[in-house]
C-alpha cells in the first residue's frame, strides 16, 4: 500500500533519520515537508531538512518554514541533545536546494487541496504548524486521513518527569490537534525509548564508505553531555524514524485505542499526555465528573529487531542484530 504523506519536522538528529527513511521507502510518497522550531531554531530546521534531502538524493520535494515559536510560550531549544547545528555537528555540505517562500501552513493547505485522496500528516515535532492549519483552514480536515504524531508518553517524560518534549514545547497546539476530531496515532516515548542501534553497529556505519551509512552513523553516534561529573552519553535511538516505520509496518507495533488528553495547567504536570488505559468504569464516570476525551491509537511497544531491520535495509545499509 502506498502512503501519501506530508511531514512536519523540527529537523534534529532523529527527524533527519525519519526523512531519510521516508524518502527511501518505496511504500511512501513524501508530498511536502513542513518545518517548525523545536529541537533547534526554524532557520536551522529548514537548512537541516534541505541538507538531509541531499544526503539521500531525494527528488525535488517542496519544503517550507512555519512557526518560529509555540502558541503562547517562548521557543525552547533542545540543541544540547542534537548539537548546535541540530545534526550532531556533522557539518554537512551546503545545499543548493531552496525552501519555498511561503509559510508551512500554506504549503500544507495547498498540498492537501491538490491531493486526489486523503493524506497522512506525519508530525514529528511540536504541533504548532498543525494546530495553526486546523484553526486557519478547518475545511482541510476532511483531506487528512490521519495524523501520526511522535509525541507524548503513557509513562515517563523526557522534558519533565511526565511530559515529552514535543508536547511540552507547545501544549496548547497539542491540545488543539488531539481534540480536532481527526483520526490520531500516537508514537510516544514508551516505544521511542526502546528502538536503538548497538554501539558496535553505529561505529561500523560511521566508518563505512557509503555516504548514507556515514551520515547515519554520525547521527546515531552523537554524544550528549552527561550531568555534572558523569561521562557523555550516546542514545543511539532511531527516534522519530520509528514513527515512520509504524506507518508502513503497523504489524510490528503493539497498540491500543485509548482516550487521551493533554494537561495545560501550569505546574509540574504541564504538557503531560494523560493516556487512559483503564479497562473498567471509574468513579469519575459513576459520579458524573468524567469529560469526553478524544481517542488515539497509542503505540506502546515494537518488535525492535524487525523495526531496525526495516529501517536499515530501507536505507540500504548493513542491518544489525540487537
Amino acid at each position: 500500500m502506498k502512503h501519501s504523506i506530508i511531514m512536519d519536522v523540527d529537523t534534529g538528529i532523529d527527524d533527519a533519520m525519519a526523512i531519510m527513511f521516508a524518502v527511501k521507502n518505496p511504500d511512501i510518497d513524501v508530498l511536502a515537508i513542513s518545518c517548525v522550531s523545536g529541537n533547534v531554531g526554524l532557520d536551522s530546521v529548514v537548512d537541516n531538512t534541505l541538507k538531509i534531502l541531499d544526503v539521500v538524493d531525494a527528488p525535488d520535494i517542496p519544503v517550507a518554514g512555519g512557526a518560529t515559536r509555540p502558541m503562547i510560550e517562548k521557543a525552547r531549544s533542545a540543541a544540547y541533545v542534537h548539537g548546535e547545528d541540530g545534526l550532531g555537528n556533522l557539518n554537512l555540505p551546503t545545499t543548493a536546494r531552496k525552501a519555498l517562500p511561503v509559510h508551512s501552513v500554506e504549503l500544507i493547505r495547498k498540498t492537501l487541496t491538490d491531493a486526489r485522496e486523503p493524506v497522512t500528516l506525519v508530525a514529528l515535532a511540536p504541533l504548532t504548524n498543525i494546530a495553526l492549519l486546523l484553526r486557519t483552514y478547518p475545511e482541510c480536515a476532511h483531506k487528512i486521513e490521519r495524523i501520526l504524531f511522535m509525541g507524548g508518553s503513557a509513562s515517563v517524560g523526557n522534558a519533565t518527569a511526565v511530559a515529552e518534549f514535543n508536547i511540552w514545547h507547545d501544549p496548547e497546539a497539542a491540545h488543539m490537534v488531539i481534540n480536532s476530531g481527526v483520526p490520531l496515532t500516537m508514537y510516544g516515548l514508551d516505544v521511542f525509548n526502546t528502538v536503538g542501534v548497538d554501539a558496535q553497529s553505529v561505529h561500523a556505519l560511521a566508518e563505512s564508505d557509503n555516504k548514507v551509512a556515514q551520515v547515519l552513523g554520525g547521527l546515531l553516534g552523537f554524544r550528549v553531555p552527561g550531568p555534572d561529573g558523569e561521562p557523555d552519553r550516546s542514545f543511539s535511538l532511531i527516534g522519530d524514524a520509528g514513527a515512520v516505520c509504524a506507518l508502513v509496518a503497523n504489524e510490528l507495533m503493539d497498540s491500543q485505542s485509548c482516550p487521551i488528553q493533554v494537561q495545560l495547567a501550569p505546574g509540574d504536570s504541564r504538557g503531560q499526555t494523560i493516556v487512559d488505559r483503564r479497562v473498567h468504569i471509574g468513579e469519575d464516570t459513576i459520579h458524573g465528573t468524567a469529560g469526553q476525551w478524544p481517542t488515539a491509537n497509542v503505540i506502546f511497544s515494537a518488535d525492535v529487531p524487525q523495526v531496525l531491520d526495516l529501517f536499515l535495509s530501507t536505507l540500504s545499509v548493513q542491518p544489525v542484530t540487537v
